[in-house]
């Protein structure tokens, strides 16, 4: 189930992004509502937030290394760790694939979602973040009650 995720994600992914690069020029932008949300064509040549703008060769080392040890985590562990850690990683890592595919493939990520009050972000952007909650809210309250549990028994 997890790699149906992480198929799904991505496909979602490249599929938006496609659309975006083949019917908008750009830096064109689309008002969904006026002001509030837009479509907006843009290239990242940074992480998050365009932070660290042209370190590519960074980028696609980071992700690859964080992409095959999550992988590896979903392989070897998968009947041992708690399915909203894995779902939470398996986000995660659709996510970084998402990003990496353009980044190898454009030297950029392309972007379109834009809020107009925070940086434009795309579907991969919204898995990673969606991915990190999930696991932050497992670590925060899931784990704890579960050692809390095998510790009583």
């Amino acid at each position: 189930m997890h790699f149906v995720i992480i198929a799904v994600v991505i496909l979602l992914d490249q599929i938006s992004k496609y659309s975006i690069c083949d019917n908008m020029s750009l830096y064109e932008s689309i008002p969904v509502i006026e002001n509030v949300f837009h479509i907006t064509h843009v290239q990242n040549f940074g992480a998050a937030f365009s932070i660290l703008q042209n370190h590519r060769g960074l980028f696609i080392g980071i992700s690859s290394v964080a992409i095959v040890i999550i992988f590896y985590i979903l392989i070897k562990y998968k009947k041992k760790l708690h399915k909203m850690y894995l779902y939470s990683l398996s986000l995660i890592a659709a996510g970084a694939m998402g990003n990496l595919m353009d980044r190898i493939r454009l030297g950029y990520v392309t972007d379109f979602l834009d809020f107009r009050i925070w940086p434009v972000f795309n579907v991969a952007d919204i898995s990673i973040v969606c991915g990190t909650i999930i696991l932050a809210y497992y670590i925060l309250w899931i784990e704890p009650k579960e050692r809390k549990a095998d510790d009583k028994g």
